[in-house]
């Protein structure tokens, strides 16, 4: 990703700092993230994709249908 301005940059660092410490896996954690998240249960419905980071990263989470 190519940055196009500092403001541009601030914003790809603020998405990615949210990212980090809410959806991304953490070995060191059990796999979980620094703010922890809660269990969704297959009877929550179906997967929904949602972009993270401009596109780069994916977080999953359930919606009904």
């Amino acid at each position: 990703m190519v940055e196009i301005g500092e403001r541009h940059l601030k914003r790809l660092l603020s998405e990615y700092v949210h990212y980090y410490n809410t959806t991304r896996t953490h070995l060191s954690l059990a796999k979980d993230a620094p703010e922890p998240r809660s269990v969704q249960p297959p009877s929550q419905g179906g997967l929904v994709e949602t972009p993270r980071v401009g596109g780069l990263h994916h977080e999953y989470l359930r919606r009904a249908a």
